[in-house]
């Protein structure tokens, strides 16, 4: 750790990055579901209240449509609003406002309207809290034209992307796995701390992150699906499997130049992905590939994702569909294999 830097969870990092551009900025406001006193039911926004008082950081009604209307509204007149969606599963009662408003605005205005604004959403099962808050969803939000996706895995990415969010001149969605802020209450993850500059720094929208170095197999990945592929990584060396790991970062825009280029260094591919299975991110990166040149791959790839199915309530069901260290591992040893 340097002199300039600290020690913090994905969720604190987040926070400094929203409270170095309030700070910045006076036209950053946070608005959402308990997002004030409370802090955030995942530490999102703890401790703005105090700093900035209750005109800039904002409890809203249980009233998804109305706050993301109005954080909309808010950006088209020139603030740059952060608005909450508690969890990603709760979307169905404000796409409306999501799609048809806040990503076509600028679109429909030929540019002259801008929307500069971030959604934040908590995404992202493990804790058996049911088919309606354990979602991912982040394919659905990516598929739509309009919107910039970004989903950190870490705590350095999860400030600096927020920053590079916040000053975006276009809607950003900004996806929080609950599994990787580090929240005493949560299964506790070692990766989920790590350290963070102090002040003000950038990750770029768009870029991916090489976070394991290797030459066997690539594993293309985001959020906390990230972190169980490092660790199986780290199982798979005593083994002479060399796993390279992929943080993609941003699902819009992908990075899809670095895809191609780690599976052109090691010519097998495993997609992993917390989303569902069909539809969605894991084919969109096999496409990467294989619309460039299918030569590059050695072997068949292997996609581990949830199958299509809702999100099931009892803990051993739904370690059975999601993307866990198990299913990550028997793929890269069968793609190894062949």
């Amino acid at each position: 750790m340097t002199a300039t830097a600290e020690r913090l969870t994905t969720s604190r990092a987040m926070v400094d990055g929203i409270a170095a551009e309030m700070a910045r900025d006076e036209s950053v406001i946070y608005l959402g579901e308990d997002v004030g006193a409370y802090g955030g039911i995942f530490g999102s926004s703890t401790g703005l209240l105090d700093r900035f008082g209750a005109t800039r950081v904002i409890d809203t009604p249980i009233s998804e449509t109305a706050f993301i209307g109005l954080a909309i509204g808010a950006a088209v007149e020139g603030m740059r609003p952060i608005v909450e969606l508690m969890f990603v599963d709760f979307f169905g009662v404000c796409m409306d406002q999501i799609y048809n408003h806040m990503a076509k605005i600028s679109y429909e205005s030929g540019g002259h309207v801008k929307v500069p604004m971030v959604l934040t959403t908590a995404v992202g099962g493990g804790y058996s809290d049911g088919a309606q808050h354990s979602q991912c969803l982040w394919g659905t939000f990516a598929h739509l034209p309009g919107m910039k996706v970004v989903v950190p895995s870490n705590p350095y990415d999860a400030k600096g992307l927020m920053i590079s969010a916040i000053r975006d001149d276009g809607p950003v969605v900004y996806m929080f796995h609950k599994g990787v802020m580090g929240l005493a209450w949560m299964v506790k993850n070692r990766r989920a701390i790590g350290e963070v500059p102090d002040g003000e720094y950038t990750v770029p929208i768009g870029s991916a992150r090489v976070a394991r170095e290797g030459t066997s197999v690539t594993v293309a990945t985001v959020s906390l699906s990230v972190h169980h592929a490092l660790d199986v990584a780290e199982k798979l060396a005593e083994d002479g499997i060399d796993v390279e790991v992929l943080d993609l970062r941003s699902l819009v825009p992908l990075d899809r130049e670095a895809i191609v280029a780690s599976v052109r260094k090691t010519g097998r591919l495993v997609v992993v992905d917390e989303d569902y299975l069909s539809y969605g991110l894991s084919g969109e990166v096999v496409a990467s590939v294989t619309d460039v040149d299918p030569g590059l791959l050695r072997a068949p790839v292997a996609r581990v994702a949830v199958p299509d199915v809702p999100i099931p309530y009892a803990h051993s069901l739904e370690y059975a569909v999601l993307p866990r260290p198990d299913r990550i591992e028997a793929a890269i040893r069968a793609v190894a294999a062949a």
